[in-house]
């Protein structure tokens, strides 16, 4: 067992409690690191899910990224894509829409791409959406000059 961050060797008792907190295998650095990213940002454990799957997957995600206005769950910097994760899908109100609609054109303004994600495609469907997300980001790199 190793950590999905750092690759360290990990024990039993590390392994247990990262999966049974986070979901995720994590020493105990990253377990106490993610918790406190989670308890400052309010940072969905789906978000984690899909950073480390990304990160498996070699896509460079950079978790809780600052945008200049808010924290974005999760970015893809080299190809401007920032990734939310939606927890209340089914209960977004009209005024949520025309605000997250506004946030994503003024994203989309200043160069990125600001797709949202529900939560249960993350935590039902990880790997396809992993799959979409690594389809965007090919999309992404063919169409704009990647920094």
């Amino acid at each position: 067992m190793t950590c999905k961050d750092c690759d360290k060797n990990i024990g039993r008792q590390e392994y247990e409690s990262s999966q049974n907190s986070l979901g995720v295998e994590l020493c105990k650095k990253h377990t106490s690191l993610i918790k406190k990213v989670i308890l400052e940002n309010n940072t969905p454990l789906e978000a984690i899910h899909l950073f480390y799957a990304l990160k498996a997957a070699g896509a460079n995600p950079m978790l809780e990224w600052w945008d200049g206005k808010k924290s974005v769950d999760i970015a893809i910097s080299r190809v401007k894509l920032n990734i939310e994760i939606d927890r209340d899908y089914a209960t977004i109100t009209h005024e949520q829409a025309i605000s997250d609609l506004e946030q994503a054109m003024q994203s989309f303004q200043n160069g990125f791409t600001t797709i949202r994600i529900p939560n249960i495609a993350v935590k039902y469907y990880l790997k396809d959406t992993v799959n979409n997300i690594l389809g965007i980001i090919e999309g992404l790199k063919a169409n704009i000059k990647v920094v």
